[in-house]
């Protein structure tokens, strides 16, 4: 199964973006969405983010994601 997890962009540099997700940190790459900003919520899928959300989705995301027993470490 392939998921996208939601995470918040903490620096960019170049085409690459530290995110946090649910305060775990991780490096990703932007080059599906060179017009990411810091401070943005995006969809990550296989190392890349691939689609812009809002913080509410995220969180509602994160939600379904922990009813569903599925943890983020």
């Amino acid at each position: 199964m392939c998921l996208a997890i939601p995470a918040k962009i903490e620096t960019i540099e170049g085409n690459k973006a530290e995110v946090d997700i649910r305060g775990l940190k991780r490096s990703i790459g932007l080059h599906m969405m060179p017009d990411a900003r810091v401070g943005e919520f995006v969809l990550i899928h296989a190392g890349f983010a691939i689609q812009r959300i809002d913080p509410k989705e995220a969180e509602e995301t994160y939600r379904l994601l922990e009813e569903t027993g599925i943890t983020i470490t």
